[in-house]
């Protein structure tokens, strides 16, 4: 009877065992385009910093840092770095891209193109993830692409005129690449992509956009590398959630045009919300009001990461 009894205590001790290396991690990762460095209001950085903290994100994916990365870094006590050459000043006032984390950073991830994609491999409980931050040029843009009076063929030839389309090819071949590794190390991409998402220009959306159904290149491209939009899988109704993050102030022109992605068995998306108020005007947040300081809203993704 005792080795019986002994015998299920083990059982017992190895199931629990068992669950607590299942329960998965959970971190939240952030993509703001902050706005030249949000420098364009007085204390704009400070500011920035503030949002930040009130959204308490463990991984910002940072474009237009323009010298304030390293500020708002310290500011958080994160970890920071900068997407350029590695000899290059924290500060640099040229620099686009930088990636600020709560965690400890693993290997440098420099790309041919750093202005618009580069990463770093980020460790998290003890296991590596592959950041990036990105933005592709707004070009070619229209507030309304579906008043421009174009099929749906036209709209995507039109697409592919401007200097996005070309950005997107020479850096294409490194999506690609770690993509097809995200099964051993997961993938995040998140920054400012300046396009509307085919996930929203649907069916469910014709209504909105004179009946067209464009599945625009810019994001299709991705999806179709095995890409998840975080955002769009936690909020799949376009019209409930448009999840806007480009929105100037008496024009028509709001659009959803930052994003983060992921790829990877071992990470799940669990949550997603998009973030936007006017370029210096009060955002409220956690009962507080801060001056924004950028053009752009934000997304914001909570993860839950399980160990392999």
């Amino acid at each position: 009877m005792m080795k019986w009894k002994g015998y299920h205590i083990l059982l017992l001790l190895f199931y629990f065992n068992s669950v607590a290396q299942d329960k998965p991690f959970t971190f939240k990762v952030m993509a703001w385009n902050i706005l030249h460095g949000a420098n364009d209001i007085e204390n704009g950085p400070q500011k920035a910093v503030r949002i930040i903290k009130e959204i308490d994100p463990d991984v910002i994916l940072m474009v237009e840092t323009y010298g304030s990365g390293k500020f708002i870094a310290d500011a958080l006590g994160f970890n920071f770095h900068l997407i350029a050459p590695e000899d290059t000043v924290p500060d640099d006032k040229n620099v686009n891209l930088s990636i600020i984390s709560r965690f400890p950073f693993g290997k440098r991830i420099d790309t041919d193109h750093p202005f618009y994609l580069g990463g770093r491999e980020i460790i998290i409980e003890n296991q590596a993830v592959n950041f990036f931050s990105n933005w592709f040029h707004y070009e070619p843009w229209h507030d309304e692409p579906e008043n421009m009076g174009k099929t749906t063929e036209e709209l995507l030839a039109w697409e592919k005129t401007g200097i996005k389309y070309k950005m997107i090819q020479k850096v294409l071949p490194c999506f690609k690449k770690y993509a097809a590794e995200a099964d051993l190390i997961p993938l995040i991409i998140g920054g400012d992509m300046n396009t509307p998402s085919h996930l929203d220009w649907g069916k469910e959306t014709g209504k909105i956009h004179n009946d067209l159904i464009v599945p625009w290149y810019s994001t299709k491209v991705l999806e179709d590398i095995g890409l998840i939009d975080s955002y769009r899988e936690m909020n799949p109704d376009p019209l409930k959630y448009p999840g806007i993050t480009w929105d100037t102030k008496n024009k028509k022109d709001e659009h959803r045009i930052d994003y983060i992605f992921y790829k990877g068995t071992t990470l799940k998306a669990v949550r997603s919300e998009a973030y936007k108020e006017h370029f210096n005007e009060p955002f409220e947040i956690n009962g507080q009001e801060i001056m924004y300081p950028s053009d752009h809203g934000f997304i914001v993704t909570t993860f839950q990461f399980y160990k392999k």
